[in-house]
């Protein structure tokens, strides 16, 4: 049985994740971050891209009190061609590196082969596959744009928790949610709101499949 697979995006009102320069601490608020930290305890693996690690060198761990004495999420890094610095912050307290490369050291990750796409970037069939034989049963995907596209193209995201702060940045901002390739409004990804919350200056609105 695959894990269920949690999308997370905390992007502008026109759906933005970062300026064109790169700049993006803070989008969202404290009370969005301290729940999206409270998302990561909920899961046993946080997964990004590693563009997301090269931009904001993210620990991806649970920082919130009463939390962080708990058991942290396994770190995933989709790392095509191995670009994953050993002294990343999510590379040094340990992570799971899934590559299509053969697996060289990098300090304190695990580094494993998998099957890659035409556009050589491990498949999500092959993710899921490589998370499930770790007993992984819930991941929380945190960035960036392609990672999320690819995983809302395979038909395997299953919720989507968005936070949304009330700014504007633009068509040359970053996008959540890279390229879809749809030929027809039918092939949308079509998803049901099941709540909205508004956390300080910002939603929360949450989101699931509809299958």
């Amino acid at each position: 049985m695959r894990p269920s697979v949690t999308l997370k995006l905390a992007t502008s009102l026109d759906g933005r994740i970062a300026m064109a320069s790169g700049e993006s601490q803070w989008i969202t608020g404290e009370a969005a971050r301290a729940q999206g930290h409270r998302l990561r305890a909920d899961h046993d693996a946080i997964l990004v891209g590693v563009e997301t690690i090269l931009a904001d060198d993210p620990s991806l761990t649970v920082r919130i009190d009463g939390l962080e004495a708990q058991k942290q999420p396994l770190r995933v890094i989709l790392d095509s061609r191995l670009r994953t610095p050993s002294l990343a912050e999510a590379a040094k307290l340990g992570s799971l590196i899934l590559t299509g490369e053969d697996p060289r050291p990098i300090r304190r990750a695990q580094i494993e082969r998998v099957d890659v796409g035409e556009d050589g970037r491990p498949t999500v069939e092959a993710v899921l596959a490589a998370l499930g034989k770790r007993h992984v049963r819930s991941v929380l995907i945190e960035g960036g744009g392609q990672v999320a596209a690819s995983f809302l193209k395979a038909g395997l995201v299953d919720q989507i928790e968005w936070f949304r702060a009330a700014i504007l940045l633009g068509s040359e901002g970053s996008p959540c949610v890279g390229a879809l390739e749809l030929a027809h409004l039918s092939d949308a990804p079509r998803l049901e709101r099941v709540a909205v919350v508004a956390l300080g200056p910002d939603l929360w609105e949450r989101y699931q499949r509809v299958r």
